[in-house]
């Protein structure tokens, strides 16, 4: 299989760590889809990563969609709850870190204009949506080892890889502070070879 993508993007991180999870073997082609040279339009109409390649040749895009064809291609260690309910539990753990990295990259982007330029009422938007989804972390977790049904799923891998972000991309963010229960489980997370392994060069 080939994935392609940045090394710093928490969604192509995810499907790596999820890959890595399983014993899947795969090759990563890196692609900055903010470069002009980027081939991810060739392989996803909205240009964005991560893309995967699999051994058909069959393109996929948009990690929630890939982590879907992963699980169903390769049932072993299930990262996703067989049940329907538990599956669909986890996938909203999925959204939520999702959204999180999502207000992230919006902050992150936008403190890249000027000053003069930045809007104070759109930055504070994206940082309640930090706030609240951290909260709501660090209230599901709980004294838990992990975030559903005690078993490692792909809602750890999302979260483990959005808090990662966080800390890489808006060290000032200070969400720790906040979420003691929530900072010792990203650092049970980091002992795994699969966090270890993805983790991008500027950390």
């Amino acid at each position: 299989m080939k994935l392609i993508g940045s090394y710093t993007s928490p969604f192509v991180r995810k499907i790596r760590v999820m890959l890595l999870e399983k014993g899947i073997p795969f090759s990563l082609l890196e692609d900055l889809p903010w470069s002009e040279d980027s081939k991810a339009p060739q392989y996803n109409p909205l240009g964005k990563v991560p893309i995967l390649i699999d051994e058909q040749g069959k393109t996929w895009f948009d990690s929630p969609v890939i982590a879907e064809y992963i699980e169903a291609l390769h049932t072993k260690h299930m990262l996703i709850p067989p049940g329907k309910i538990g599956a669909v539990e986890v996938r909203q753990l999925e959204a939520l870190a999702d959204g999180i990295v999502e207000a992230g990259i919006a902050i992150f982007l936008e403190q890249k204009r000027a000053t003069e330029m930045q809007n104070p009422e759109w930055l504070t938007r994206q940082h309640g949506k930090i706030k609240r989804g951290i909260d709501a972390l660090e209230n599901i977790l709980g004294d838990n080892l992990w975030l559903h049904a005690e078993t490692f799923s792909l809602a750890d891998i999302s979260v483990g890889v959005i808090l990662e972000w966080l800390n890489f991309r808006l060290p000032d963010l200070g969400w720790q502070s906040d979420a003691p229960k929530l900072t010792a489980y990203l650092e049970r997370l980091r002992e795994r070879p699969s966090f270890q392994e993805t983790r991008p060069p500027e950390i």
